[in-house]
């Protein structure tokens, strides 16, 4: 195994930059994947699996600007077994000091025979030649075979044997499409480290996806069967229902140390940190009763629960949740704060920015203070983020007015401010004040859209708390879902700017679409 100094710790591959944003309206901007990434390295990943660098000029630029900026951990660019994939994700991370490149290809029968149209020796003389070629780029190189644990295992173990062959480094077996079983799945790596000729000079790595809620569990099995590296994201993140959970593989090894022979380099810590940057950037909502993140994860409310753990926490605790990064929330900043402590503490919540955007962080930040009692650091963290947004304001929200109450329709006046041009300002009804503000909106800028998601969440404690507003809706003429977020101590304004937000992506993105090669959508899914 290529794990010269421990061969029993287990390596964390975080995809949750790659995966994790293929998740339907988790999409993040440069600036916020670097931020992700930033927190990634505090966090202790191994390999950070930045993009995809081929499928857009959007992705290849992210990749290339993580891979310039962050030092530490591993930098992979995904590629299919194309050459011109494999250029462009070699050019995507070039100058970084760990660079790898992952390539796939898919191998399981179905795929053979309805996706890429190919017999076996074609399939094994592809995945042998994406090898070589990304070898002759980079000395780290993965390889997955897309559906493996869909494969027929004798060929899984030739095609194994072949890409390690040809110099493969990590090869990585997933459950593309979440159908193995725990049992089932660890067999099937039992099978390879006795079938596989020379295995033990790279290392076997996992990657499941969690449509029947066993990806933790397939991944825990692999590694008692021998694997060595787990791909996984921040809040089980990805493609329908998610991936494996980086926060729960770490702690299951952590916590059940009796069973696990093996340990990783987390730092746990920084798990909820990481959890809630990730949360907000890509408005993915975590579930109150998520393990080890979710709010409800440490509550307890029933009396038998409560008195064992005033009597001693271990009785139904069996996670310190300090050890994760539970703390209670800080209150730190008030409206005689200044900018230097803003400053600071945007830094220790994980947040970098600019002096422009500092400023116009701080200017929220002070109307907020007038409005709030009492700022705490998930007041600041929406702050932040709406400083952080990449989309140029087409149209900002300079004046709200809205009625509504029994026996009254309800009636929303809006002013908007269109950027070098005048304000203007309209009214409409609607079923509800929030309906009547966006009718009006639609009214103004001349496009049409509908909701399809839309939720409301306190910020945080207390009746003066923000509300902070996420939605995704599809405007005519395009089939994309558009996110929008936005947060203030009045839902119907964060409606509203929300709703403007999404507007001005979708803009935005009309102005300047997202390129990406012509066979892209025919080239399948990813591992």
């Amino acid at each position: 195994m290529n794990q010269e100094v421990d061969p029993n710790r287990i390596v964390i591959f975080d995809t949750t930059l790659r995966d994790g944003e293929q998740c339907p309206g988790a999409s993040m901007n440069l600036r916020e994947k670097l931020e992700v990434a930033r927190q990634l390295t505090r966090l202790g990943v191994d390999v950070i699996e930045a993009g995809f660098p081929i499928s857009s000029v959007g992705d290849f630029e992210a990749v290339q600007a993580i891979a310039r900026e962050i030092q530490g951990p591993i930098i992979a660019g995904l590629a299919r077994c194309i050459d011109k994939d494999i250029d462009r994700a070699a050019e995507a991370i070039e100058g970084n000091p760990r660079p790898r490149i992952h390539a796939f290809l898919a191998t399981s029968e179905i795929h053979r025979q309805f996706k890429l149209r190919m017999a076996r020796p074609e399939i094994i003389r592809r995945a042998v030649a994406g090898v070589e070629r990304a070898r002759s780029y980079v000395s780290d190189v993965e390889f997955s075979p897309e559906d493996a644990s869909r494969t027929e295992p004798e060929f899984l173990a030739e095609v194994v044997q072949a890409v390690i062959d040809a110099g493969a480094t990590t090869v990585n077996i997933p459950d593309t499409v979440g159908y193995a079983l725990p049992s089932k799945f660890g067999d099937l790596i039992k099978y390879l480290f006795d079938h596989v000729n020379g295995i033990e000079r790279a290392i076997i790595s996992v990657h499941c996806h969690n449509d029947l809620g066993l990806a933790v569990a397939n991944s825990l099995a692999a590694i008692e069967a021998g694997a060595r590296q787990v791909e996984c994201t921040i809040n089980g993140l990805g493609e329908r229902a998610g991936n494996a959970s980086l926060e729960e593989i770490a702690m299951a090894i952590k916590t059940r140390h009796d069973h696990f022979t093996v340990h990783t380099d987390i730092k746990t810590e920084e798990i909820v940190r990481t959890s809630k940057l990730v949360s907000h950037l890509t408005g993915m909502v975590v579930q109150r009763n998520k393990a080890i993140v979710g709010q409800n994860a440490f509550a307890h409310e029933a009396g038998i629960h409560q008195d064992g753990l005033l009597k001693e926490r271990s009785t139904y605790e069996i996670i310190d949740p300090a050890s994760v990064g539970w703390t209670q929330t800080e209150l730190v900043l008030g409206k005689h704060s200044g900018r230097h402590a803003f400053r600071a503490r945007l830094e220790h919540l994980g947040y970098q920015l600019d002096e422009e955007e500092i400023q116009k962080a701080f200017i929220q930040f002070k109307a907020l203070a007038d409005k709030k009692k009492l700022i705490y650091d998930e007041d600041l963290i929406a702050l932040a983020e709406h400083g952080m947004s990449e989309i140029p304001e087409t149209y900002t929200l300079d004046y709200l007015s809205a009625t509504s109450g029994a026996g009254v329709v309800p009636t929303a006046t809006v002013r908007l401010k269109k950027s070098n041009a005048d304000l203007q300002q309209d009214a409409a009804c609607g079923d509800g004040p929030v309906d009547a503000a966006l009718n009006t909106i639609e009214r103004i800028t001349g496009v049409e859209g509908r909701l399809v998601e839309y939720s409301i969440r306190s910020v945080t404690m207390g009746k003066d708390a923000l509300g902070e507003v996420s939605l995704k809706a599809r405007f005519a003429g395009n089939d994309r879902l558009i996110p929008g977020k936005a947060a203030s101590t009045d839902i119907i304004e964060a409606s509203a700017k929300a709703y403007l937000h999404a507007i001005n992506r979708f803009l935005y993105e009309a102005e300047h679409p997202i390129r990406q090669p012509k066979d892209q959508a025919a080239t399948g899914t990813t591992p």
